[in-house]
């Protein structure tokens, strides 16, 4: 048996002897994308007030580089064709809905992944907590039997590569456009700093 399948069935007795837990974690594995909307939302806020426009360029990027690496996994999954754990082992506890789409790897992970890479740009203490919230994440879809330890492993890496890369090649289209954004009633949504008006004086 190779390691990632040994892995797989620690944590499946993991749950099996934690039914405690059930709700909570497969809650979390099916409805942890309101975490991540929450952590998009507050880099946001945090690059407004900051006002740093590079900053907001990453926090703005965050939902697209989601969706981007989201997009990039789908040929990937469909190439590699990984069957789902319930569909191959026998005697599993499932606590996930059964699906037919591959296993590898995890799109969970994967927007989990996008998501803790673009927020930690934004703000280390906001990213730290993006970092953690996306290993919960891919723990809780191999605790639940949808995907092994391998499927979320290559999410994440996936996720956080295509996040990272992503923003290292559109970030100065991004802060050419929100400066040209910050000259438009949008500013307020933008930054907290006042605009600068011809004549006034810029102290040293």
């Amino acid at each position: 048996m190779n390691p990632d399948t040994q892995l797989f069935l620690d944590i499946n007795d993991l749950a099996r002897a934690t039914p405690w837990l059930h709700g909570i974690v497969s809650a979390y594995a099916a409805y942890g994308i309101v975490v991540f909307a929450a952590l998009m939302l507050a880099a946001w806020w945090a690059a407004r007030r900051r006002a740093d426009t590079t900053m907001m360029a990453a926090a703005l990027w965050a939902p697209v580089g989601m969706f981007a690496a989201l997009g990039v996994n789908q040929p990937i999954a469909a190439l590699v064709g990984e069957p789902r754990p319930y569909t191959t082992l026998p005697h599993l506890l499932v606590l996930a809905h059964y699906s037919h789409d591959p296993s590898f790897p995890s799109d969970h992970a994967v927007m989990a992944g996008a998501v803790a890479a673009a927020v930690f740009l934004v703000n280390r203490r906001l990213g730290l907590l993006a970092v953690l919230a996306a290993v919960v994440m891919a723990f809780s879809r191999v605790y639940i039997a949808a995907h092994y330890p391998q499927d979320v492993l290559a999410g994440l890496v996936v996720g956080a590569a295509v996040s990272l890369l992503g923003f290292w090649l559109v970030r100065r289209l991004l802060v050419w456009l929100l400066t040209l954004a910050e000259r438009t009633p949008l500013r307020p949504l933008l930054t907290t700093a006042p605009r600068v008006r011809t004549g006034d004086t810029i102290p040293a």
